[in-house]
């Protein structure tokens, strides 16, 4: 059985074996589920209500209709993954949302990279119920620099909220970290928060007696 937290996505693609290749491929990157391929255009909008997914990965060129045309309906996240090079297509894909264009065939490190990109990117998206600017323009490049954006070095000060979270063996919180790297605690929340929205900690909101949230942070595993 997939864990319950794995992000789940649904290929479409009327070509069997591409579409079994393509969910293969996802099943191989940690944190990704693949249902059931959908191979009919027009089955897709009543599977997408059922099965929920996180991610389509959507082929253009479709026998019962053009995958764009359902990009159009669908709200749902979605990569393009197809033969179609034509600049009007991929023009129609992102004007109609696509979060990402693969073009068919593709290396499948290409489709992985892509993947554990959306997943950084939805960590930033989930970790606030309001973004401030930065957060999300730092969103908006980790899916336009895919797989490179998990691998920017910290700073020296990043590192060092890292290692101070790290160290405490157990969620951390704002004013052990600041007393360990030697910041005010404002300094400290301020990268904390940098850190979570991009994907390094995972923020932990827990409870005392009156009632009050408090943030506690992990190394994101």
């Amino acid at each position: 059985m997939n864990p319950t937290n794995d992000l789940r996505v649904l290929v479409v693609d009327d070509d069997f074996r591409v579409a079994a290749l393509h969910a293969s491929y996802v099943d191989e990157v940690p944190g990704f589920t693949a249902l059931t391929p959908v191979h009919d255009a027009r089955m897709v909008p009543r599977v997408v209500a059922e099965e929920k997914p996180d991610l389509l990965l959507l082929d253009v060129y479709l026998p019962q209709g053009s995958g764009l045309d359902l990009l159009a309906t669908l709200d749902v996240d979605a990569f393009v993954l197809s033969a179609a090079t034509e600049a009007d297509a991929v023009r129609t894909a992102i004007r109609r949302g696509a979060l990402g264009y693969l073009v068919k065939p593709f290396d499948p490190k290409l489709l992985a990279a892509r993947l554990r990109s959306y997943a950084r990117y939805r960590r930033q998206l989930d970790s606030a119920t309001v973004l401030d600017q930065g957060a999300i323009d730092r969103a908006q490049r980790t899916l336009l620099a895919g797989d490179d954006a998990g691998t920017a070095v910290p700073t020296p000060t990043e590192q060092a909220v890292l290692a101070a979270v790290a160290a405490t063996g157990e969620p951390a919180t704002v004013m052990q970290v600041a007393t360990a790297v030697g910041i005010s605690r404002a300094t400290a929340q301020r990268y904390l928060a940098t850190l979570v929205q991009a994907g390094s900690l995972r923020l932990e909101l827990t409870y005392g007696s009156r009632g009050r949230p408090e943030h506690r942070y992990l190394v994101q595993g």
